[in-house]
């Protein structure tokens, strides 16, 4: 299995993070993502990856950098980004953490810049040809609507919270919609599930967050609830849930590493 999105290099996971990949990997985790936020997290995660190659590296930025209550995300930090993002082109698998939130950002000025921002970053996505890893969160129908009209191809929605109609139209352009464990308690989540063909699914855990139980870490061992979730609502078996959903996350992050190994 592959877990498509996390923030493995968390604080959360400080203390024992060897011991959280060995879980994973001993639960049929192959190769986890690792998502960036901001310039000094996408260090983070280059340096992880190079580590461990069981880790594929995203750089982005992630759109809270834009709330209403934070510093806002000035010119210099996107050119940051972006520059960082050309630069380690050969070396990442891909874009995110990006994308759009109208749930911390509902200023009307700083929602323009949010989403002039991540035009940018799908922009650069497309001239580099790498996949997005993307949020969404309270804005579904916009981020979908901004990624068609931009033309991006290879798309990530990570959690996905919107209306399964919206997931449906990112589906038909050949999007991913990945599933946390937290869909154990999200009848959204369920519902996404049976809308979308098992073909448009991936599997996720957004460690440390989305986990089955409400405030508790997550870690990526739990990706089993997310495949056995899928596999019980589509009346499938769970081995043919990771096997189509592999496939599916390497038709939009691009070949498998060469030199992979096979883990647990």
């Amino acid at each position: 299995m592959i877990d498509c999105h996390t923030h493995l290099t968390s604080q959360a996971f400080s203390a024992d993070r060897a011991a959280v990949l060995d879980r994973a990997v001993a639960g049929g985790v192959e190769y986890m993502a690792i998502v960036g936020q901001d310039p000094a997290e996408n260090l983070g995660v280059l340096g992880a990856a190079v580590a461990d190659g069981r880790l594929l590296p995203f750089l982005g930025l992630h759109p809270d950098r834009f709330a209403d209550r934070a510093p806002v995300a000035d010119e210099a930090m996107v050119r940051a980004v972006l520059d960082m993002i050309r630069e380690s082109a050969p070396h990442i698998r891909g874009i995110g953490e990006v994308g759009l939130d109208h749930w911390v950002t509902q200023d009307p000025a700083l929602r323009e810049q949010q989403h002039a921002a991540f035009r940018r970053i799908v922009a650069l996505a497309e001239e580099l040809d790498l996949p997005l890893n993307v949020h969404s969160r309270s804005a579904g129908r916009h981020t979908i609507d901004l990624l068609l009209t931009a033309g991006a191809t290879r798309v990530l929605m990570h959690a996905f919270d919107g209306k399964a109609g919206h997931a449906l139209r990112g589906a038909e352009a050949g999007f991913l919609f990945s599933i946390p464990p937290s869909v154990v308690r999200s009848p959204q989540k369920q519902k996404l599930i049976r809308a979308l063909p098992l073909e448009a699914l991936a599997l996720e855990t957004d460690s440390p967050v989305l986990g089955p139980e409400q405030g508790a870490r997550n870690e990526p061992a739990n990706l089993v609830i997310s495949r056995d979730a899928i596999a019980q609502i589509k009346g499938l078996a769970p081995e043919a849930v990771a096997e189509q959903t592999v496939v599916n996350t390497w038709r939009v992050f691009g070949a498998p590493p060469v030199r992979a190994r096979s883990i647990g």
